[in-house]
């Protein structure tokens, strides 16, 4: 049988998390920089150990003006410092409650810097595995962040998107552009069943791209998102794939 993770960022301010939380197998809680704050972490940590969902630090640029979308100039000692700064909060938190911190997921203008950047990457990869060399550092499918793990010898899952459009590099689609995001159903479920079962995606071009899924981030903020996670998960039962973070 195949098995994918679904994993979804939570803690955010949307609502839906009490609700997609049962139908994922991995969470990314924001630690306070692009959104949520101690408060946040801690609820969003309950409702993981709940439903036994493996517990994500998703650390992000101090940018919750423009929700961490919007890149920014640090140093890569400043992002090395400001993702171990990210990853302690949350997991003191996570420990409090009798949880362990299980991966490490970048966002927004963060991740996708470090997905073509090869500096920026490094210095988020050392500050993982400074941190605990057990974690999982989860990456941009075929991304220079997913290289730069592997040189460090730190635990890595190529992610792929559900509701995300790709360029013919295997890069994401701009959110700048209008045909960034997904917003059909359908559309979404092929794109996924195609990324784990073919191990191909369609760019936006049409042209037929390699790509590797070991973990599918399934947005949480849309106006259907809680309808299209269960949907989601239902037809990948369906078709035999087992839902798992292990």
């Amino acid at each position: 049988m195949n098995t994918i993770d679904l994993n979804c960022d939570m803690g955010e301010g949307t609502g839906n998390d009490s609700a997609l939380m049962p139908f994922i197998s991995s969470t990314n809680i924001a630690c306070g920089f692009h959104a949520g704050d101690f408060s946040t972490i801690s609820e969003t940590a309950h409702l993981a150990l709940k439903y036994e969902v493996k517990i994500g630090a998703h650390p992000s640029f101090p940018d919750k003006e423009n929700f961490g979308r919007t890149p920014m100039n640090f140093s890569l000692r400043e992002i090395y410092e400001m993702v171990l700064y990210q990853l302690g909060a949350v997991d003191a938190i996570v420990k409090s409650l009798g949880g362990k911190l299980h991966h490490v997921k970048p966002h927004g203008a963060l991740y996708n810097s470090a997905a073509i950047n090869q500096e920026c990457s490094t210095a988020i990869v050392k500050a993982v595995r400074d941190f605990s060399p057990e974690l999982i550092l989860f990456g941009l499918a075929n991304s220079v962040m997913i290289e730069a793990a592997k040189e460090s010898g730190l635990r890595y899952k190529q992610e792929v998107f559900a509701d995300r459009t790709y360029q013919e590099d295997g890069t994401l689609t701009p959110r700048s552009q209008p045909s960034a995001l997904i917003t059909e159903e359908d559309q979404c479920l092929r794109q996924v069943l195609q990324m784990v079962q073919q191990g191909t995606v369609v760019s936006v071009n049409g042209k037929q791209i390699p790509i590797h899924a070991d973990t599918v981030c399934v947005h949480g903020d849309g106006a259907h998102a809680i309808r299209f996670v269960q949907l989601l998960n239902t037809r990948l039962r369906q078709e035999g794939i087992n839902i798992s973070s292990e």
